[in-house]
């Protein structure tokens, strides 16, 4: 019945998929991604077009950006006007677009993320090359369809003179895709069109000839060509893209300029990022952070500590923050309104295409005007040869119509060339005049025969391409911003730090650092040696080894815990420092607990163990792969009766012997298969009977034909062959190791070592001495020994190491003096 309601019947289901399906499609084409042909997405090309409608072009003067996002919002684009007016200013910021197309006046934002001024404050205008890609709009090159509301015309897509797409990239987010395409190097994207046009069936490898990668507009370093080569064959690849920084080396520190950060990389952002970093300590090694960048250029300064390795500190950095990202390129536009996934050839392809139906449309548009004029012209021509028949006819004509139809009949002209004679200034008839019109017939009639050449000869419309494309080179390109590292690799941090042997010393308050092998020189028996450490009131140095700066470090504490370091993260320092607290390093360090021992170990091995000796004489082996799981957090190594410590701990292959030394002198030397393999968390079994009194100072494990070097507190040491001592089952009192008197007091330390060693023994006040085995008389178990290190006062022996001089530097590396300085002392 008429007027009745309709009602049309459908389920939710179905009318939402089909709403939503609509709204996908609208948001995918009139929105987020690019057209292939002009790379702008409909706002951008609704804005270029309205600045180019209000003749704001690059040599008019700028306007108020309000009055460009007025004009965009009331007849092309009725949406929101920040987000308009955002659009533009993107289009003008030199580090978004590699080629900006709007040329801004005022603040358009900064590279730390600062939003620009309000349209009121700033101005605007295309810049040089948005009119290329605007030129030609008015020849009919490309199609136009009704705005919004049907009163107004505006262009489905722009000319594009220069290829849009490929050097400014684009970024969008659609409906269950998006796109993320890089900007590239002009000169590159023009060199490798025309290798297009002239060789059709060019392979993405020779177009990577002249297009090498990304040129993003703030520069940076993209390490690696594999994702590239991806992106430009699939469409999609993933690209590392890092700072470019350069070191400047101070006199004390050094310090890491960054130059230029990857591109859409908040600057602001990653200053704060690196100090949080810093603060929380997952970055070491920097002492201070400033940006000093200005309207010259960026310079953000990361101080160094004097002891850092620019290039580990760098590569964390890296890894840590965004200073090197990864940017995953979708090189999805529209073709034809269709969502496509496009390689390197195919943008290309479709650009040249584009090209040569604007050029085609153009030449057509040309040769249809060329040839109304001839047409207008060709009247004029027979005008003028019968000039003073056509005058007589216009002065006897009574009316306009009347002369027009006269001369259409005299001339044997249509209307339009009768209307162009009647409309024809009488300047026109001097001589003059006359020539000129007649030399415009003729240059018409070669011009409309060029066109038509043109249009025959596809030839001819790819050479107009390729002279336009150079035209463009010449005029805007400019030399690559990002560089392309084709051979770069992940690089590891701990690939850069140089493998050497170091010598680590702890000290009794647990301060810890390393030094390489080569500081110390070889100095005679009895030497009083170098200053090797500084220490406070009432600290000493207690324990030092030498291992790889790439071993781990098992720090085993007196509460019977280990924990865990890679050797270069010990801070180096000098011969005087003291070192840095090792609670500083070590995140798990209790209260109260200090360093034992340190085990360095470049693995984990399941034939290898750990032997623990404690005061009490208590000894435990683990197998060394139980230790193996490295975590930030100490775990428990063996279980300490109350009042008992551990003393030491070493690594064994299973098949040694054991000597546990006690202060008293005496050596217990048993085989270690007594020992049988316990788990972590146990407590271990009786490894020496001890005297009233008496506590284990030392374990060693040995060979029988080894040497076991023992040495007092006083300074006092001798050699001995292991086959000496008798070997006694686990739990003996043992025998004498030396002869102990008043001048040698008690026993520090038992020491494994070889003819070829050399010794480094180092003193409660931090006096280090290097000096041979070899110089060392060899004895009986049981002598007394001879002076081995020279002590002053009150000092004592701390530690005892052996060496191996293998790589070491002899006395020419370091003069002595050089050594000697500040200490004033000199050798025995």
């Amino acid at each position: 019945m008429e007027g009745e309601e309709r009602i049309i019947k459908q389920t939710v289901e179905k009318e939402m998929a089909r709403s939503y399906i609509d709204y996908s499609m609208s948001v995918i084409v009139s929105r987020a991604l690019p057209d292939v042909r002009d790379g702008l997405k409909p706002v951008h090309r609704k804005i270029m077009f309205a600045m180019h409608e209000l003749g704001l072009t690059f040599n008019r003067p700028h306007k108020k950006s309000a009055t460009v996002v007025g004009e965009v919002l009331g007849k092309y684009h009725p949406h929101g006007d920040f987000a308009a007016y955002e659009a533009m200013v993107r289009m003008g910021q030199p580090f978004s677009l590699r080629y900006p197309l709007v040329d801004g006046q005022g603040n358009f934002g900064s590279v730390d993320g600062d939003p620009p001024a309000a349209m009121r404050y700033t101005e605007a205008r295309l810049s040089k090359m948005a009119s290329d890609l605007l030129l030609d709009l008015d020849k009919d090159t490309v199609d136009f369809m009704d705005n919004f509301d049907g009163s107004l015309k505006e262009p489905t897509v722009l000319p594009s003179k220069f290829p849009n797409l490929l050097v400014n990239g684009s970024d969008g987010i659609a409906v269950g895709m998006a796109t993320k395409m890089p900007p590239h190097n002009l000169g590159e994207v023009c060199d490798a069109i025309v290798f297009t046009i002239d060789n059709p069936d060019a392979t993405v490898e020779q177009l990577m000839q002249f297009v090498r990668g990304p040129d993003f507009p703030t520069g940076g370093i993209v390490n690696g060509i594999s994702g590239i080569v991806e992106a430009y064959t699939t469409g999609r690849g993933r690209i590392k893209v890092r700072s470019k920084t350069h070191v400047e080396e101070g006199k004390t520190k050094d310090s890491i300029i960054i130059d230029e950060l990857p591109y859409q990389v908040n600057k602001a952002e990653l200053v704060k990022s690196i100090a949080d970093l810093v603060k929380n300590k997952a970055i070491t090694g920097i002492t201070d952070l400033r940006d000093e960048s200005d309207r010259r250029g960026m310079r953000v300064v990361i101080e160094l500590h004097k002891d850092a390795i620019p290039d580990v500190v760098l590569e964390n950095l890296m890894k840590k923050t965004q200073m090197e990202i990864t940017y995953g390129i979708i090189n999805l536009a529209l073709v034809n309104n269709k969502p496509t996934l496009l390689g390197l050839k195919d943008i290309i392809m479709h650009y040249i295409m584009h090209r040569r139906m604007v050029v085609t449309r153009r030449v057509r548009f040309e040769l249809g005007e060329a040839e109304k004029r001839f047409h207008v012209l060709d009247g004029l021509i027979k005008a003028l040869n019968m000039l003073d028949q056509t005058i007589a006819l216009i002065r006897a004509s009574k009316s306009g119509q009347e002369a027009n139809e006269g001369l259409q009949n005299l001339l044997g002209i249509d209307q339009i060339q009768a209307q162009a004679i009647l409309d024809m200034r009488l300047q026109k008839l001097t001589g003059l005049e006359i020539d000129t019109i007649r030399q415009e017939y003729d240059n018409l009639i070669v011009t409309m025969d060029d066109l038509k050449d043109i249009l025959a000869k596809p030839e001819r419309v790819d050479a107009i391409i390729k002279g336009e494309l150079s035209q463009m080179k010449d005029a805007y390109g400019d030399e690559r911003r990002t560089v392309i590292n084709r051979q770069a690799i992940d690089v590891d941090a701990e690939d850069l730090i140089p493998r050497e042997d170091t010598v680590y010393t702890l000290s009794a308050d647990n301060y810890v650092k390393r030094m390489p092998l080569r500081t110390y020189r070889q100095q005679s028996r009895g030497g009083v040696g170098m200053k090797g450490m500084e220490t406070k009131d009432q600290d000493y140095v207690k324990n030092m080894f030498v291992a790889s700066s790439h071993d781990y470090l098992m720090f085993v504490t007196n509460t019977g815990r280990i924990l865990w370091l890679k050797g270069y993260n010990i801070p180096e320092g000098s011969r005087q420092a003291k070192g840095k607290p090792i609670v500083n390093l070590l995140n798990d360090l209790q209260e109260g607990e200090t360093i034992t021992t340190v085990i360095p170990t470049p693995d984990f091995p399941d034939d290898k163990y750990l032997v623990f000796c404690t005061k009490n004489g208590v000894l435990k082996k683990t197998q060394l792969s139980q230790y193996g799981n490295v975590r930030s957090k100490g775990i428990k190594a063996i279980k300490l009766d109350d009042d008992d410590e551990l003393v030491e701990a070493a690594k064994t292959d299973g098949t040694d012997e054991i000597v546990l030394a006690t202060n008293d002198g005496q050596a217990c030397r048993f085989s270690e298969a007594e020992v049988r393999p316990m788990g972590r968390d146990t407590r271990g079994v009786k490894g020496m009977t001890l005297g009233m009194q008496n506590h284990v100072v030392s374990m060693a494990v040995v060979k029988s034909d080894d040497l076991l070097l023992t040495v007092t507190e006083k300074g006092m040491g001798k050699t001995s062959v292991v086959r000496d001592y008798t070997i006694h089952h686990r739990g003996s009192k043992g025998v004498k190791t030396i002869n102990l008197t008043k001048k040698s007091g008690y026993v520090v330390s038992v020491r494994k070592v070889n003819d070829g060693d050399e010794l480094m023994l180092v003193s409660n006040s931090g006096k280090i001495i290097r000096i041979q085995v070899n110089s060392i008389r060899q004895t009986g178990r049981a002598a007394q020994g001879v002076k081995v290190m020279e002590l002053k006062d009150d000092d004592r022996v701390a530690a005892v190491e052996p060496v191996n001089p293998d790589g070491v530097g002899s006395e020419e590396d370091m003069p002595y003096g050089e050594e000697a300085e500040g200490n004033g002392e000199t050798e025995q």
